[in-house]
């Protein structure tokens, strides 16, 4: 098989043979390659890494397994200054902030902000909540 000159940031789509029971049926893996280890020999993979419903996916792909048919390339990078993609791994500050600001709008059991009504929380001071040790140590007695 020959191999495509793969890249870190390249797009690719990896074709893998997979076994369920008696049947085998390729699975198909799109996303950007993130590094590239081990050279060009029998021992050479590359790490792809693709958002799956928001979560981050990585699949480690030996390049002369077996079970590889094929690896297509979607798009090549423009310019990549780096040789490992890792900093893709971190959220990214606009998908951070649009998380942060979607939890601090969701309310228990949906109820519309304005219905939700907060009871002030009261802090015990020290001396209170020795009383109250006091109290269940009498308790015990």
């Amino acid at each position: 098989m020959g191999l495509p000159d793969i890249r870190p940031g390249d797009i690719i789509r990896v074709h893998q043979k997979m076994k369920g029971g008696d049947k085998e049926k390729p699975q198909i893996f799109e996303g950007i390659v993130i590094a590239k280890k081990h050279g060009v020999g029998p021992s050479a993979t590359i790490t792809v890494r693709k958002e799956s419903f928001g979560i981050g996916v990585e699949r480690v792909y030996p390049l002369h397994s077996p079970t590889i048919e094929r690896i297509e390339i979607v798009s090549r990078a423009k310019r990549t200054r780096r040789a490992k993609l890792y900093y893709l791994r971190k959220p990214h500050k606009k998908s951070a902030v649009k998380q942060r600001v979607l939890k601090e709008h969701e309310l228990p059991h949906g109820t519309p902000r304005d219905e939700k009504q907060e009871e002030p929380v009261k802090k015990e001071t020290k001396e209170e909540s020795k009383k109250e040790k006091g109290k269940k140590k009498s308790k015990i007695k």
